[in-house]
């Protein structure tokens, strides 16, 4: 295999760029081959940002309670909340709504319908993610059964799992992870790997033919260390998997062998450290993890590839109004819809 193409990249603020402006909570990115932006909005929706820079929001209804109150747990626990999308084969979106606990579908003129708010029989608790493959099956990952998530956000809690929908419905693949997170397939789509936020990991399956999924295990470090909550996760067309750590605000790529490599690191030690204690104690607090917060990555939560080379990396925030984004030395692995296009 030839040399690593991240191996001594780094970037600092300098090197950031940005786009969009006014968004509300955009914590996942879509990127379309035509430069097209997709964010998700706190507001209900979705806010296109066209290649020259002009923008659009798609909301499913009007809601400002993100924007509308100071109180973190208001913000993050009532109205709705889209976070994870994907795009279905036909163009339309896929959010996993992390406010109405649910997986929706919403077409490009706001029309959108519940796909799935029950699993088993039961609510289907905090949807976070879902990751279609190039099979059109949809994974989907709840980090919680608990309705206030935050008080989730604590050591040795296991009960978030990865569902699967195909033809046969929608079933649980994996459980007992902590806090699942985003998803993603490697280029082959023989293993899935999964982010723990509060494990502090990232752990990969076996996919099946079936779907199931087997030979759990840990990929890379088996604990990030202090203030290493893993959120979000992406491939790059060499096989390293990016990492961002939200509250450590700081990118990493753990490389094919699970190699860890830092390529950003904005965070603020001291934060760290309070919130650190505090979480091994069961008591983290959500002023201490607000004070972690960057003024340039604002709880960095995701990262996406685009660009007509998918050289361009977009950094996905819980607080930015704006997107960063810097150029990287490697490009990222096609997602479905790329391929498609």
């Amino acid at each position: 295999m030839t040399a690593n193409p991240l191996k001594g990249f780094r970037i600092s603020r300098d090197d950031l760029q940005f786009v969009g402006r006014d968004l509300q909570r955009p914590e996942c990115i879509l990127a379309e081959p035509d430069g097209t932006l997709w964010s998700a909005d706190a507001r209900g929706g979705v806010m296109r940002i066209a290649p020259d820079g002009s923008q659009k929001l798609i909301a499913q209804q009007a809601d400002t309670h993100f924007a509308g109150t100071a109180d973190l747990a208001k913000r993050f626990t009532e109205g709705t909340l889209p976070n994870g999308l994907a795009f279905a084969r036909n163009g339309d979106f896929l959010i996993a709504n992390f406010g109405t606990d649910c997986l929706e579908v919403m077409d490009r003129e706001g029309r959108s319908r519940v796909l799935y708010d029950s699993i088993d029989g039961q609510p289907i608790g905090k949807v976070n993610f879902v990751l279609r493959d190039s099979k059109d099956r949809l994974w989907v990952t709840v980090s919680t059964r608990i309705k206030n998530w935050m008080e989730a956000v604590r050591p040795g809690l296991a009960d978030g799992f990865i569902a699967l929908a195909d033809e046969r419905g929608l079933r649980i693949v994996a459980d007992g992870l902590h806090f699942t997170n985003e998803v993603r397939l490697d280029a082959k789509e023989e293993y899935l790997y999964a982010v723990e936020t509060c494990g502090r990991r990232v752990t990969r399956f076996k996919v099946g033919a079936d779907g199931s999924l087997s030979n759990r295990e840990i990929f890379g470090p088996s604990d990030f260390g202090p203030g290493g909550f893993p959120d979000g996760c992406t491939f790059d067309s060499y096989g390293n998997l990016w990492v961002t750590l939200i509250m450590a605000e700081r990118l990493i790529a753990l490389t094919p062998e699970g190699e860890v490599m830092t390529i950003f690191d904005d965070g603020k030690p001291d934060a760290i450290a309070a919130l650190e204690a505090a979480y091994q104690s069961g008591k983290a607090t959500p002023d201490l993890m607000m004070a972690t917060r960057s003024s340039v990555t604002p709880w960095m939560a995701s990262i996406t590839f685009g660009g007509p080379d998918l050289r361009n990396a977009y950094i996905g925030t819980l607080f930015g109004t704006n997107i960063p984004w810097f150029r990287s030395p490697v490009a990222g692995l096609p997602m479905a819809h790329w391929k498609e296009a």
